[in-house]
């Protein structure tokens, strides 16, 4: 293929543009928000299931407080019962029965209170486990939060910056032959570069010198042939900086 040596030295400009949006492209994939979101979704979700567990253990407490009150109400009411029995009067046998069912009553009542009082014990401390399981939750959202705008804000930035040399390319590339930007990007999407400069007897693109018969078949060729790397298979572009 042969090119004017302006045309292959403007792929160069060309290729300058491409290089920077695949930086964008790879800048947006690899942003250190994204590695941040992902780290906090993974801490969000197992102060999740911690926070879980610790409602469980009050909402477990909680059950048992209420039936231990249901007992211990009913084991008032039984003892008022048994008082107005008391009070009423009666043979010797029933108040001797009576007082002593309310002495097993007020056994059991007090042993239903101290019970009572050891769950809520428990569940106080249970109750501040969760409050700080949540307070560690909240934080970790926030960060999440921050993280994700802060990670639109650098996108936003990202695909002005993309626009603008989407656009820049566009006439770039229309001012030159259509034969040449088809190799071009042919070669940039099968290797990642389209073309590089010549410089000091090196290929730009793979920095391997050229020597022997591939130095002799670069300096020899017209300079409106497009040459290419006999290593990378990209353009090389010769200008006068090339030393060929």
């Amino acid at each position: 293929m042969k090119a004017a040596p302006e045309a292959q030295r403007r792929l160069l400009d060309l290729q300058a543009v491409d290089t920077t949006l695949a930086q964008l492209a790879h800048r947006r994939k690899s942003l250190p928000e994204l590695a941040e979101i992902d780290a906090v979704a993974r801490e969000i979700s197992a102060l999740e299931d911690e926070r879980v567990r610790a409602q469980v253990v009050v909402d477990d407490l909680d059950r048992d407080i209420a039936r231990l009150e249901k007992d211990i109400d009913q084991v008032r009411q039984r003892k008022d019962k048994d008082q107005k029995r008391l009070d009423a009067g009666g043979s010797l046998r029933e108040v001797e029965g009576l007082q002593h069912e309310l002495a097993t009553l007020n056994r059991r009542q007090s042993e239903l209170e101290d019970a009572e009082l050891e769950l809520m014990e428990q569940k106080e401390t249970a109750e501040a486990t969760l409050a700080e399981v949540q307070g560690r939750l909240s934080a970790a959202v926030g960060r999440r939060t921050d993280a994700e705008r802060r990670r639109d804000e650098a996108n936003a930035e990202i695909a002005k910056e993309l626009e603008f040399k989407t656009q820049a390319r566009v006439p770039l590339a229309a001012d030159l032959p259509s034969d040449l930007v088809a190799l071009y990007d042919k070669i940039r999407t099968e290797t990642g570069m389209g073309a590089a400069l010549v410089y000091a007897g090196r290929c730009g693109a793979c920095r391997i010198e050229l020597y022997g018969a591939d130095l002799n078949r670069v300096k020899s060729s017209p300079k409106d042939d497009v040459v290419r790397c006999e290593e990378c298979r990209r353009i090389m572009v010769r200008t006068s900086e090339s030393g060929l």
